[in-house]
């Protein structure tokens, strides 16, 4: 009889709860076994929701001062600090990674399988931003990170070389992936928990697709910059008649608030409760940052509720124009009045029901049987029947 397979996973850092945690999550439901590695982890921080019971072995970084909350100044070490890893006893490698989690070292013998949610980000389209959100945009401080960023990118190129196969959490993900490290990525779409995020059971009339709205717009984020929640709320500055509820928090909610009119509502941090009940009612949800993937807007779309979005990134592969949301074309406030005016104009024919079943198709049952069957195939998809999937 032959041994089960031995699988380890690797993640960037446990710190905060976000997709990528998400697929973690899932990924310790199928081998709940599988030690995770990973940078840093904050024990009694949001992830351990999911990682209570499970084997958590960080790195050196944890050890280091402020290295639990301040990890991203350790930015430099994270390479040599992922290779430190001994992942020798294990067969099968499963990384989560975004930032470096892809450059753990493994052996011939070993199957190395990096789930990307994106290239490395500080490191490419997000060099800007990183500099900006550290106050280092110029200065002797600036140009020892951007040398440091550019060493980065070279062991990022290198570490590439190492995985087996690539899997990608979008289409998009997939292009950067293959234009950063010139290798092909089979698409797996992260998982959302559709079972949670649904249609109030409890509501009648579900056929009259707003009878059951109320008569705010919504959106969901973690407040910073590259998440453009600003574009919606200097919309809904000129939308004085019109109600937009802000959830989430973050570096920029006091600036959002504090130029935002009467009509906007911010109130922070939810229960998962309050923003299921949020998502269920609101008229429409607001989506204007350019994602790899992005999980919320889906999750507003499994509560019925119709998404309008920025359309480049992830969204245009979730978000069905015309029948689960509209798109607009530019990341302006212009564009979006006139998107909402548009969406306001032709009324919305989808009912709550249609838009759950569409959002089904990204269901973390889904997203387990794809990846248990990409591993168990040693990472050829010719043996899966995606008719199935």
């Amino acid at each position: 009889m032959t041994a089960e397979p031995k699988v380890a996973l690797v993640h960037d850092w446990l710190v905060k709860l976000g997709g990528a945690e998400q697929v973690l999550a899932a990924l310790l439901e199928i081998w709940p076994e599988a030690p995770v590695y990973t940078l840093v982890y904050e024990a009694d921080g949001p992830c351990s929701s999911f990682t209570r019971g499970h084997s958590v072995k960080t790195s050196f970084i944890q050890k280091l001062p402020g290295g639990e909350q301040g990890y991203r100044k350790y930015l430099p070490l994270m390479p040599l600090a992922i290779e430190q890893f001994d992942l020798s006893e294990y067969d099968i490698i499963v990384s989560s990674c975004h930032a470096v989690a892809k450059g753990v070292l493994t052996s011939p013998q070993q199957q190395h399988i990096a789930y990307l949610h994106a290239p490395f980000r500080y490191a490419w389209g997000s060099q800007s931003q990183y500099l900006s959100q550290a106050h280092m945009q110029s200065g002797l401080r600036s140009w020892i990170a951007r040398i440091t960023l550019h060493y980065i990118r070279i062991w990022d190129l290198a570490s590439a070389a190492r995985v087996d196969r690539f899997l990608a959490n979008s289409h998009y993900t997939a292009r950067n992936i293959e234009k950063t490290y010139h290798q092909e990525a089979k698409v797996i779409y992260p998982p959302v928990d559709v079972n949670m995020f649904r249609p109030d059971d409890k509501r009648p009339d579900d056929k009259k697709p707003d009878g059951n709205k109320e008569g705010f717009y919504l959106t969901v984020s973690r407040l910073v910059k590259h998440k453009r929640v600003d574009v919606i709320v200097e919309a809904f500055n000129s939308m004085a008649e019109k109600e937009l509820v802000v959830v989430g928090e973050g570096p920029e909610f006091k600036r959002l608030k504090s130029g935002a009119g009467k009509n906007i509502r911010f109130l922070g941090f939810q229960s998962m409760a309050g923003l299921l009940r949020l998502m269920q009612e609101a008229r429409a949800f607001l989506f204007a940052a350019e994602e790899d993937f992005g999980i919320v807007p889906v999750e507003a779309q499994a509560c019925g509720t119709p998404v309008i979005a920025y359309g480049k990134g992830g969204a245009l592969e979730t978000v069905v124009e015309g029948k689960t949301g509209f798109f607009f074309p530019d990341q302006t406030a212009e564009s979006l009045i006139c998107a909402i005016n548009a969406f306001e104009r032709r009324g919305f024919e989808a009912d709550r029901e249609a838009l759950s079943q569409h959002a089904r198709r990204f269901s973390k049952e889904r997203f387990k049987e794809e990846i248990k069957d990409f591993v168990s195939n040693g990472g050829d998809t010719r043996g899966i029947d995606h008719t199935k999937l």
